[in-house]
């Protein structure tokens, strides 16, 4: 009603569960659409990522109750353009559809700032010190980039033992166990100098 009553916008179709409005698809191909988490049937996560896989150009707004890290996150994984709260006003509603529809991201300030908290928990961990040396460093550097121990041997002119000993407090210092998770935890953290 908020969006027919704007007149920028022409509603295509309304629905109380996911399963019909993914059967109307292609026939009904809205540019937008609002979509509640909590629905019988299917939910609307499901619901936006199956849109998502086979319509991408569609925008979806999650319009609903829920502001749960849980759901938030996996609705930004679906594929959700943006995530609104359902007591917003009608101007806000509206904003968030043009937005949308221009490739915006509308989010209630909640929301966003729930987002933002979500990237900072899950950020790699910088300048973390693990007191590698220099010469460990340049260890683990040959080994992110798949050398295996003969070849670090040669290319920094040391013995395989030496490669060896320094490889084994690479793992110590790291608390990893293998090449692997060093190099993994390696490139996760920024550990090498630029």
């Amino acid at each position: 009603m908020m969006l027919t009553n704007s007149r920028k916008f022409q509603v295509v179709g309304e629905y109380e569960q996911a399963e019909p409005l993914l059967e109307d698809f292609p026939d009904v191909t809205p540019d937008v659409v609002l979509m509640d988490i909590g629905l019988p049937g299917i939910s609307g996560i499901e619901a936006a990522s199956r849109l998502k896989r086979e319509y991408p150009y569609v925008q979806i707004i999650m319009l609903t109750v829920y502001d749960d890290d849980e759901k938030v996150f996996q609705a930004i994984c679906a594929g959700a353009s943006g995530y609104v709260s359902k007591n917003v006003n009608a101007e806000k509603l509206v904003e968030a559809v043009e937005d949308a529809f221009n490739g915006g991201t509308p989010i209630s300030p909640h929301i966003a700032s729930k987002v933002l908290q979500m990237f900072k928990d899950n950020l790699p961990t910088k300048n973390v010190s693990y007191s590698l040396t220099k010469r460990e460093l340049k260890v683990l550097e040959h080994l992110v980039q798949g050398d295996d121990y003969k070849t670090i041997a040669d290319k920094l002119f040391l013995s395989n033992y030496t490669v060896r000993a320094h490889t084994r407090n690479i793992y110590d210092k790291l608390h990893v166990h293998s090449k692997s998770q060093a190099v993994a935890k390696a490139l996760k953290e920024n550990l090498l100098p630029a």
